[in-house]
């Protein structure tokens, strides 16, 4: 494989860090060309002892001042310009987007309109824009590679068939922190009850948004856009071992699955090596004769409405998943803050959805309207709350 350079964006998150470990292990295969953190700049000095990029994005303008005085060897930019800047380059092959949040839609949306493949980590970039996201690919002709471990899997699982026979696709969740709680006792739980993840390493964010399934939901959204699946043909399965990422079921009713370790260097691997396989230094590869049974059952989308209701957004379509984003963001960020109760996050998240003014969205600023009306009345039901 023809050695591939890279833009990573996100660098000190938990996909970011994961993928720097994937290049340091074949230094012959990858090389970071620039990278972003946000405002972790102790990572990002720990990075850079290690990856020899020459351009940085961080989110502050001060902190890139000081940075270019500790590090006169490289261009240093911030805030959301600084990450189009990396985006729009024309040196390297692929972006990583390990972003977290709608801040990943535009330099997604950057770097297919400068003719680069995406390896994508960002699942905002098509929860909120996927259908602007999709016209890009075909139109500057390039290719989106999943990083998501179940998206990953899926991909795997159809590599050799022909998707006019895929009937169904089946989408694994560990169900979480919450996953064996009842209503009645997730009133109570607290911020590090949610982070609490029992079987993956994640970013605060996520590990959230796992407690009550938006992740989930985020991610039958995402698998709609990326595979050309109907709603209705994408099954979410409770499967609290997170040893089987997903599956995919053909009309024959044959049922192929990707089975592996609770890993995210895993499918960042693969989405950076595709079609091609590579070694990979996993300390605790699965076993399968050591493996726990594994079980499967149907979610509780009365437990866990919010998956209910990115189905819905999805279907309907127009400005209601920027907005349901936007909305889970704010709120999110609110209980992580001790600003509200973990169930506040689903009340403000349907709320927002089935009140929102619908429209159809043509362009990127229609979706930064979706987004800013979902912030804004997220924020005014956090506000109430709290006064």
């Amino acid at each position: 494989m023809t050695r591939k350079r890279l833009v990573l964006l996100g660098a000190s998150g938990s996909i970011g860090t994961q993928t720097i470990d994937i290049v340091l292990q074949h230094p012959d295969l990858f090389e970071i060309k620039a990278l972003s953190v946000g405002h972790n700049i102790d990572c990002l000095r720990k990075i850079l002892a290690k990856v020899k990029a020459d351009q940085v994005c961080v989110m502050e303008k001060q902190d890139a001042q000081q940075l270019s005085a500790d590090y006169p060897h490289i261009h240093f930019v911030y805030g959301d310009e600084g990450l189009l800047t990396l985006a729009e380059r024309d040196d390297y092959d692929v972006l990583v987007n390990a972003l977290v949040g709608f801040v990943g839609f535009a330099p997604t949306l950057a770097a297919i309109q400068t003719k680069h493949n995406i390896a994508l980590a960002n699942k905002e970039t098509l929860v909120v824009g996927g259908e602007l996201i999709k016209r890009a690919l075909h139109q500057y002709g390039v290719s989106l590679y999943p990083i998501d471990s179940e998206h990953s899997a899926i991909f795997q699982c159809l590599q050799g068939n022909r998707r006019q026979d895929v009937k169904r696709l089946w989408i694994t969740c560990s169900g979480g922190a919450f996953r064996n709680k009842s209503r009645d006792e997730l009133q109570n739980v607290t911020v590090e009850d949610a982070l609490a993840h029992p079987n993956w390493s994640m970013g605060a964010k996520i590990t959230v948004d796992c407690a009550n399934l938006m992740n989930k939901g985020f991610e039958v959204t995402e698998a709609h856009w990326l595979f050309d699946m109907p709603y209705d043909d994408i099954k979410v399965l409770m499967h609290p071992q997170s040893i089987v990422h997903s599956m995919v079921e053909y009309v024959d009713h044959s049922i192929i699955a990707q089975l592996g370790a609770a890993d995210m260097r895993l499918p960042i691997q693969y989405a950076l090596t595709w079609p091609e396989r590579y070694d990979f230094h996993e300390e605790h590869p699965l076993d399968l004769a050591m493996a726990p049974d594994l079980h499967f059952e149907n979610p509780d989308t009365e437990r866990f409405p919010l998956l209910a209701l990115a189905y819905e957004a999805g279907k309907k379509g127009g400005n209601l998943d920027a907005i349901m984003n936007a909305a889970n963001e704010a709120a999110n960020l609110a209980f992580r803050q001790h600003k509200i109760p973990f169930l506040m996050i689903e009340e403000i998240v349907i709320s927002a959805v089935h009140e929102a003014p619908y429209k159809q969205v043509n362009d990127v600023q229609d979706l930064l309207d979706a987004d800013a009306w979902g912030r804004q009345y997220a924020q005014s039901k956090i506000e109430e709350y709290l006064n």
